[in-house]
């Protein structure tokens, strides 16, 4: 299993902390995630509403790779629907490029009204916008000369200057936002990313997705069995009940903030479709030996939310790698140092 931290950044403007403090406690998130042996440090993109506070994730990404060394850093993810390909190409080979190599670059449609009003992107467009710009980007990463005549872009055969390190090993992942879009990424043989409380209506669910994805993938003809990252809404207390005194107000408060255009979610919902990992560490390891067997074996912890005590969070994160990690090692009979 690799372990990984996702942070929405999500900004509530009437409380007591500024955006300028919300970044300086995720730069310490990062650094500490990296000092705790977690795999990866996601960080999210939104624009014109406090549901996320970071509406270029590059140059933020460009701040932790000088603030880190080893953890790998990623954006989960990049709208490249409402963005020219070609600068967002531009933007994250910097990253990887000034990151040494560490980039995972996640990328989806985009989903909230608002961000494509703000844009003057219209939200019919976007399936259509999103593969086409999805292509160029692409090529553009390969660092050849890219001529692309379609309906959103017209390309004489310009090349990046600017060359991502890990050149066609760069980790590109695909957002989905329902189950069925599952199987037709994966017949394009590509990897995804899910956050399975958008999606899903209960922890069972999640089979089917993997399983839907596994066949995709399979019939695409690519190399290996593909690869599916789900991310959750996590607190890990030393109980289950005081892990929801931690964080039951705050997840709360961040689920007020979603923009939801079907129901209402809250802590009691989510977590009682399995679709939040909250509670003790042996509830937490029980979910994830769970998701192992389903054969998920990447796993995003969102644990910054709501404006969630900064201590509250750090220790969350210590006991989910001092004591999660090491219990689904033992019971999945993963080596120690994989």
């Amino acid at each position: 299993m690799r372990y990984s931290i996702f942070s929405v950044q999500d900004h509530h403007p009437a409380l007591h902390r500024s955006v300028a403090q919300l970044y300086e406690q995720v730069i310490q998130e990062a650094r500490l995630a990296e000092s705790l042996g977690y795999d990866t440090f996601f960080v999210a993109e939104h624009h014109f509403h406090e549901c996320g506070s970071v509406p270029n994730p590059a140059v933020f990404l460009a701040a932790l790779a000088r603030e880190t060394r080893r953890i790998r850093l990623g954006v989960a993810v990049a709208n490249i629907t409402i963005h020219n390909p070609l600068t967002v190409a531009e933007d994250y080979a910097m990253v990887d490029m000034l990151s040494g190599g560490r980039l995972t670059l996640g990328v989806g449609s985009g989903y909230l009204r608002h961000e494509f009003e703000g844009h003057r992107v219209s939200p019919e467009e976007k399936r259509g916008r999103f593969d086409e710009n999805l292509q160029v980007l692409l090529r553009a990463l390969t660092g050849e000369p890219v001529t692309f005549h379609g309906k959103y872009n017209d390309l004489p055969g310009v090349a990046l200057n600017v060359q991502p390190p890990q050149g066609a090993r760069l980790p590109v992942h695909v957002a989905i936002q329902r189950r069925e879009a599952a199987y037709h990424v994966g017949r394009q043989g590509r990897r995804i990313f899910s956050l399975p409380y958008s999606c899903l209506t209960s922890f069972e669910d999640i089979r089917g997705l993997v399983e839907d994805y596994r066949q995709g993938y399979q019939e695409s003809g690519a190399p290996g069995q593909g690869e599916v990252v789900l991310a959750f809404h996590c607190h890990v207390a030393e109980t289950d009940a005081q892990a929801k005194v931690n964080a039951e107000d705050a997840f709360n408060l961040y689920l007020d903030t979603r923009l939801f255009y079907d129901t209402r979610r809250t802590y009691d919902t989510v977590v009682g479709a399995g679709l939040g990992m909250f509670g003790s560490p042996a509830t937490v390891a029980d979910q994830l030996v769970a998701l192992h067997a389903m054969g998920i074996d990447h796993v995003m912890f969102l644990q910054n939310f709501g404006v969630l005590a900064s201590p509250l969070v750090h220790d969350s994160m210590h006991r989910i790698a001092r004591e999660v990690m090491p219990e689904v090692r033992r019971r999945i009979g993963q080596p120690a140092t994989a």
